[in-house]
């Protein structure tokens, strides 16, 4: 993917903003695009949730691990799986519920993918937030590396508002009405802002 007009956007419209790109180089956003089904994708932003990267992607992989054979487990897969076993891999409790509340959607009939390409991001949040477990948070992050929308915003991010923090030096936390203003320049391609922010809290 080309993000050649979206940098020169968001350098022009904020220079401090401008030396973080300079500091973490090339977007490579395209290359954490995830893969699969709107299961797969929910499934595991819901055990992303609330949960460090590398603590999600351990318990992640434990779980595809449980399914021997196949790249994602299907919603029978996950309905037919015993809670004990969900737990032995590290899920808590409220995430077994939703994983099997999304599962039984997925049974009873979600949106594709394909449907979802048709919408406004606005649209599929309303659509997939009634979902148990999920939020807008996590919505956003389907948004962001399944359908690859480049104006999303997630002002619930605790990355996104710890770089935001640490970038512009402010003494607490921006709350969300602070961080939507911080987003307001770099419309319309605040993904990519949002991506160089978390690439800025990595170490190295």
């Amino acid at each position: 993917m080309d993000y050649g007009d979206a940098i020169a956007h968001l350098k022009q419209s904020d220079a401090i903003l401008a030396q973080v790109i300079e500091q973490v180089g090339s977007c490579t956003l395209g290359r954490d695009q995830q893969t699969g089904d709107l299961l797969a994708a929910l499934s595991r932003a819901i055990l992303y949730q609330q949960l460090s990267g590398k603590s999600a992607a351990a318990i992640h992989a434990r779980f595809l691990q449980l399914y021997p054979g196949q790249p994602h487990p299907t919603a029978i897969d996950i309905l037919q799986t015993p809670d004990e076993l969900l737990r032995s891999v590290g899920i808590s409790r409220p995430k077994i519920v939703y994983l099997k509340d999304l599962a039984q959607k997925a049974v009873d009939g979600l949106p594709t993918l394909e449907n979802l390409a048709e919408m406004e991001d606005e649209a599929i949040i309303q659509c997939l937030t009634p979902i148990k477990g999920i939020g807008r948070w996590t919505v956003q992050m389907l948004l962001i590396f399944r359908l690859h929308r480049w104006d999303v915003w997630p002002v619930d991010d605790l990355g996104v508002r710890s770089a935001l923090r640490r970038t512009y030096g402010l003494s607490e936390m921006p709350n969300k009405q602070q961080t939507e203003q911080f987003g307001q320049p770099w419309k319309p391609y605040r993904t990519i802002a949002a991506w160089y922010l978390w690439r800025s809290l990595a170490p190295g």
